[in-house]
């Protein structure tokens, strides 16, 4: 059986500010989206791998890392790993851009 893959449409380039993140909600999954400071996109789903949970949206962003607001861990954007001396690992989304719309896939 073949999973459903489904293209969400976030916003335009002008609705994301670079290393801010922002949170939305994409069918049944909410997402913080971050735009790094050379215009890369990056959908992680908007919940902390740590045991307590947390939101990831209001991180802070240096490179292609975010640091968990609430436990500091170090999670990169690109895989999802969190970094050493931690462990675990957050889902991460594909993102594109088309003109001037973001769009994820599901």
């Amino acid at each position: 059986m073949e999973s459903t893959k489904l293209k969400y449409t976030l916003g335009t380039l002008q609705q994301f500010l670079p290393q801010i993140g922002r949170v939305v909600a994409c069918g049944p999954v909410e997402l913080a989206i971050f735009r790094t400071s050379d215009d890369q996109f990056y959908a992680v789903e908007n919940r902390s791998p740590h045991p307590k949970g947390g939101p990831l949206a209001e991180g802070i962003v240096s490179g292609y890392y975010l640091y968990d607001p609430l436990y500091d861990w170090k999670i990169d954007l690109r895989s999802g790993e969190v970094q050493a001396p931690d462990k675990g690992i957050v889902a991460t989304f594909p993102v594109t851009v088309d003109g001037d719309n973001v769009n994820v896939t599901l």
